[in-house]
């Protein structure tokens, strides 16, 4: 009724779901005061309610003012500072539950109003229903809480995009704290691949941490990834064979399947046979024993001999002192040391004549065996392999099962996988054998009690845009894209967070199915965030730039309508080690206008080689 005091205006343009309306002439721009409570009128991303019959539509305000004028009354209306354009959103019954999507739209004349507390609070849903999480209050009302469908949040996939310092790391833990609360969901299960290493305090009550070069005396448990939980292709891009040609890579292909047999010949694995293996089952072999057969077959050299002289033996070199022949030592990495070739004679020694063109290849190898930066990945302790010449097919302490159970089934619901201390030069590679691993677990496991549709899983991806790059066919690129688009079916979710959301593969981002969209200064961040939002909403993240730090614009499907809400902060011991340093610091405990201390610089050298900041030792406290 236009005697109402929520009236506001009429309907004057119907373009789909896009709709125009002129406020009312004695509608007065700026605060309405309704049963106490004011409301700010003509405020982009506020909402709208348009009666029909005995329902009601709902839009989110996109523009105001002389730029939503329709366009053929723009050059004749004398008041195009009183239009408004609205996005329809989604409708119900008066006073019934709020559905998205429109079944009907408006006619011009239909009276629209604004839309009250009361009427958000119907929208919005109750906190206290099961399947909703708060994770903050909305910006315009800040009595109302912001809530998300935990459900469509989980499995259609989720991002998380604003500049740094917008608040993502902290809206990210806060997050992950809303949907792991033990009272609530005892079950939740949430991994993140942290390759800064920033949500150890944050999370610290509830996650495991697994990191290279842990800290025990932090809680923190060593990151091991077993070599041969890998498949062939995946084990190939971490090593030098990455590039070797069709035929090499035949033959590396039989070696490790060869080794896999002698192996489950060994020891029997349930679930697979010979005739079943395949050189991507993951199945216990020695690395080192593979490096130590390619070496000898490739690089040693032989003596002709006398009797016939297609045949030879290995021309090994003997020690002087133990006059053992020196065969070199398989875990150690020391090859054979081989005679030098000669050119004639009944003696001569010659290159083996193996039709392998890796050398080079294998040589390199051995570096890598030999780096301990490798040892997570090559050395997996109780999943590693340690062959010894009594023993050629020793098998490792522990099977899969124990790694998975400590990863995503362990008794806290968070698994933080820091891969902070994993060389620059394997990361894609692994993110992306991670992401494979478990996916093909839960896939496989998809109809037991832990399996993904019985208890999903939700991967937190960290600076996502480091892997996730539009054209780029890496490893994690591909596992992201197979997770986004068949995860849903399998229980397994996906949370990308990115500060440059325009660098991610489109194909990724357009599969989220909500979006929390923070500051974002950069035009074309912009844009490729509006573009991959199903909702026409493109006057809403124009607001982009003028968000405060922690305030977000939550689309999608989780939320019943779009809302700008600022997002809950949690206390500062708990949150991501992300936040800026500060120049000039109030409290004199950092910064520059704090007084000049002591540092021992030896032990700064100490932790650098360490590779771990976290120095709990008694002499150097907690850094």
């Amino acid at each position: 009724m236009p005697n109402s005091a929520t009236y506001l205006g009429t309907v004057q343009d119907v373009q789909g779901a896009t709709i125009s309306m002129a406020l009312d002439q004695n509608t007065v721009a700026g605060l309405a005061f309704i049963d106490g409570r004011g409301y700010r009128i003509g405020q982009v991303g506020s909402f709208v309610r348009v009666p029909i019959g005995f329902h009601d539509l709902y839009g989110v305000v996109s523009q105001v003012g002389a730029g939503a004028v329709p366009e053929k009354l723009a050059i004749i209306e004398p008041y195009g500072h009183r239009w408004m354009r609205v996005q329809l959103i989604g409708e119900g019954p008066r006073g019934g539950e709020f559905k998205r999507g429109i079944s009907q739209y408006p006619t011009i004349g239909d009276e629209v109003h604004l839309v009250t507390e009361s009427d958000l609070a119907r929208i919005y849903g109750k906190p206290d229903a099961p399947n909703l999480v708060r994770v903050g209050s909305l910006a315009s009302a800040e009595s109302i809480p912001a809530l998300v469908d935990i459900d469509r949040l989980i499995t259609r996939h989720s991002a998380v995009v604003g500049t740094t310092g917008a608040g993502k790391s902290t809206t990210v833990a806060n997050l992950l704290v809303s949907i792991s609360k033990p009272s609530r969901y005892p079950s939740s299960r949430i991994v993140i691949l942290d390759i800064h290493g920033e949500y150890h305090a944050a999370l610290a009550d509830r996650a495991t941490v697994f990191r290279i070069n842990a800290n025990e005396t932090l809680g923190e448990k060593p990151l091991f990834i077993p070599y041969w939980a890998l498949s062939f292709d995946e084990l190939l891009r971490v090593t030098p064979f990455r590039d070797v040609g069709d035929s090499d890579r035949a033959a590396l292909a039989e070696k490790v399947k060869g080794l896999k047999l002698a192996s489950l010949q060994t020891q029997s694995r349930d679930g697979v046979t010979a005739d079943t293996l395949t050189v991507d089952t993951p199945v216990p072999f020695s690395i080192h024993r593979l490096w130590y057969d390619l070496y000898r077959y490739v690089c040693s050299t032989h003596t002709a001999q006398s009797a016939n002289q297609n045949e030879g033996t290995e021309a090994i070199e003997t020690d002087p002192t133990t006059k053992q022949h020196m065969m070199g030592d398989i875990m150690r990495v020391i090859p054979p040391k081989y005679r030098p070739i000669t050119s004639g004679g009944p003696d001569r020694v010659y290159l083996s004549a193996a039709p392998l063109n890796i050398k080079r290849q294998i040589l390199a190898f051995g570096a890598i065996l030999r780096d301990s930066r490798y040892d997570f990945l090559f050395r997996p302790g109780p999943w590693c392999p340690h062959p010894v010449r009594s023993n050629l097919d020793a098998q490792p302490a522990q099977d899969l099962d124990s790694l998975l159970a400590t990863w995503v089934g362990g008794d806290k619901p968070i698994t933080i996988l820091d891969l902070s201390g994993v060389p620059v030069s394997i990361l894609l590679d692994l993110i992306g054998s991670l992401l494979r691993l478990l996916f093909d677990a839960l896939f496989w496991a998809r109809y037991r009690p832990e399996g993904g549709r019985s208890r999903p899983l939700l991967f937190v991806l960290e600076e996502a845009h480091a892997y996730l790059s539009s054209g780029n066919e890496n490893p994690a690129s591909i596992a992201v894209r197979r997770i986004v688009k068949e995860g849903r079916k399998y229980g397994v979710g996906a949370m990308i967070v990115s500060q440059r959301p325009s660098e991610i593969d489109p194909t990724i981002l357009s599969q989220c199915g909500t979006m929390f969209a923070m500051r974002l200064a950069n035009a074309t961040d912009r844009s490729h965030v509006t573009a991959t939002v199903s909702d026409n909403l493109e006057g809403l993240f124009n607001m982009l730039p003028a968000l405060r730090t922690g305030e977000a614009i939550i689309v999608g499907e989780s939320v019943q309508l779009p809302l700008r809400a600022l997002i809950e902060a949690p206390a500062k011991n708990r949150r991501p080690d992300s936040h800026d340093p500060l120049v000039f610091d109030p409290t004199s405990e950092g910064g520059w206008n704090r007084p000049k201390q002591a540092e021992d610089y030896a032990k700064v050298v100490e932790l650098w080689r360490s590779e771990n900041a976290r120095d709990t030792s008694s002499s150097g406290g907690n850094t």
